[in-house]
């Protein structure tokens, strides 16, 4: 028998695999192999993996100013902390100098939130032992608050960028999966919340599209208004989840993951008028970039399946563009749910993967 929860839970392992390639590669295959009756007991997993594998290359280190009272000079002198201590009568020199180090943010995020893995109380002993061995190698690593991490600003480059999958599975964890209680002590709540989780599955459709459909143009692009005058000031960007090109033909699907897939009204099931709205908008506006040219723009709301009794199932013909509903079971094995996103593609485009 199928067990749904760990079924549901690995599913985001593959989802996570398609938005973070690095995932795909040989070190990992155990974890993929695993059954999870945990989503932390899968992140867990996953940075264990990643941490091991960052500590055989090395803990990324950076340049750091440091201020320090010294018998001898180094870097140079800061003469106001130096007259200080000759008042005190304090034989010592205060400098300031720059040290390599590894107790960087990116590095301080990484200790952070295993920390907060370690203490939850879901996370199994094995990962818990795993993550306390790797963290020996942390201890020059300083922690950090949780919701003081900018994490716009950070930047990656060649030194670096064997971090970018470990820190954004970091910020999922903390942001998305990160609650305060009322004394002020952090926890993890039970699952993603809908955001983060929108974000990650909205990133999986495109780049499984990307990896699976290699003839298909795949793309998040931004839409052009169609304005008869030119001027478009203040008007928001048109930004789509997905925009998929093959020769003439365009799909744009915007992807939605949503705890409710349709909304009630008088008893009533109907969509989501606003979800409606901006994928007829990306439609038509799409459809005028292209102008005279031979093209066919189709749109479709693309849904993550909820266990509600009526899901969308729904084509429309509106202004000579089809627009189309459907929704995508992830509650079922991943070769289930490769089918569907292929026989999307076979249907609008006449390929097959």
């Amino acid at each position: 028998m199928i067990k749904d929860k760990s079924i549901f839970i690995k599913n985001i392992y593959y989802m996570l695999s398609y938005a973070f390639t690095s995932l795909k590669q040989s070190n990992f295959e155990d974890v993929a192999t695993e059954e999870f009756d945990s989503i932390h007991n899968l992140f867990a997993a996953i940075l264990s993996k990643g941490i091991g594998q960052q500590l055989k290359q090395g803990l990324y280190r950076e340049y750091l100013n440091k201020t320090e009272d010294l018998s001898v000079v180094r870097g140079k002198i800061d003469m106001s902390g130096t007259i200080i201590n000759k008042i005190e009568r304090k034989h010592r020199l205060t400098c300031e100098y720059d040290e390599l180090s590894e107790n960087n943010l990116l590095n301080k995020i990484l200790k952070t939130t295993v920390m907060l893995l370690i203490r939850h109380s879901e996370v199994d002993t094995e990962h818990k032992n795993d993550l306390k061995k790797e963290m020996m190698f942390f201890s020059n690593v300083d922690t950090i608050e949780p919701d003081l991490i900018q994490w716009t600003a950070m930047r990656f480059q060649r030194n670096n960028q064997t971090y970018r999958m470990l820190i954004s599975i970091c910020q999922l964890i903390i942001e998305g999966m990160l609650l305060t209680t009322d004394k002020g002590e952090y926890r993890l709540a039970s699952f993603i919340d809908e955001q983060r989780m929108c974000r990650l599955y909205e990133k999986f459709i495109l780049e499984y599209y990307s990896d699976v459909f290699p003839t298909i143009k795949v793309a998040a692009s931004q839409i052009p208004w169609a304005l008869d005058d030119g001027i478009g000031t203040m008007l928001p960007a048109m930004q789509s989840d997905i925009m998929l090109t093959h020769k003439d033909t365009v799909l744009i699907i915007d992807a939605k993951y949503y705890s409710h897939t349709t909304q009630v009204h008088y008893d009533i099931h109907i969509l989501h008028s606003n979800n409606l709205y901006q994928i007829f908008t990306y439609v038509k506006n799409k459809d005028s970039e292209l102008g005279e040219k031979q093209h066919t723009v189709s749109g479709m709301l693309l849904y993550a399946r909820t266990d509600e009794f009526i899901q969308p199932d729904n084509e429309y013909q509106m202004s000579g563009n089809k627009i189309s509903v459907r929704t995508l079971d992830l509650n079922c094995e991943f070769a289930v749910i490769a089918t569907q996103l292929n026989k999307i593609a076979e249907d609008q485009f006449g390929i097959s993967a």
